[in-house]
């Protein structure tokens, strides 16, 4: 069984997925903003927080995530003079969940672990919506946010502000994404089919 990586921009159902990945796959989900808000308080001077400055923060973030992945994922044996197999309890997989993903600073870190190509180590799952507008993505949010959605205090102009960064931010996630080795869903419509398809696909690579 291999390690799960869900990324994307905002709104694309990442933790939905992950949930429903949870329940039927048993995997354990890590969610990346509850770790960048644990950073934010035990290590404010990293400058990892949410709600700031999304690159600086996903830059920032990349060496631990490269050096997390690492640990828990490694079939190398030997890192830092730490035996990672001696530490391994099988069965044991993880869903991460998160959009602050740099992987071309995160990738050359796992080379230190033995681990030269990310698909080779995890199931890469990239969720974007490249087929709404912003108008419909506004829409969206301002029909579906609840008090648990960080956007749900903005008015409409930060809303619209928002709406159009995930237009853009969307199109750069796939890009991204595709370049090392993910395989992307777009869930822009009929998500919970497209949910429903990946868990799917996920069961026959663990076969």
């Amino acid at each position: 069984m291999k390690n799960i990586i869900i990324a994307g921009p905002s709104r694309a159902g990442k933790t939905t997925l992950a949930r429903k990945i949870n329940e039927e796959l048993n995997y354990f989900v890590f969610n990346l903003d509850k770790i960048i808000a644990m950073f934010a308080g035990a290590y404010p001077q990293l400058d990892i927080r949410l709600a700031w400055n999304r690159e600086k923060t996903t830059d920032n973030l990349a060496p631990f995530l490269g050096h997390f992945l690492g640990v828990f994922s490694s079939n190398h044996g030997i890192a830092y003079e730490l035996i990672l197999r001696a530490h391994a309890v099988e069965g044991n997989r993880f869903v991460l969940e998160g959009g602050h993903f740099n992987f071309d600073k995160i990738s050359p870190i796992l080379k230190t672990y033995g681990i030269e190509e990310l698909k080779d180590n995890f199931i890469l799952i990239g969720l974007v919506q490249n087929k709404k507008t912003a108008d419909e993505i506004f829409t969206d949010l301002k029909k579906y946010d609840t008090e648990n959605d960080w956007t749900y205090s903005c008015d409409d102009d930060e809303l619209r502000e928002v709406s159009e960064d995930a237009v853009t931010s969307s199109l750069y996630m796939t890009e991204h994404l595709l370049k090392h080795g993910f395989t992307i869903y777009d869930t822009s419509t009929e998500r919970e089919q497209v949910f429903d398809k990946i868990v799917e696909d996920i069961k026959s690579k663990l076969v």
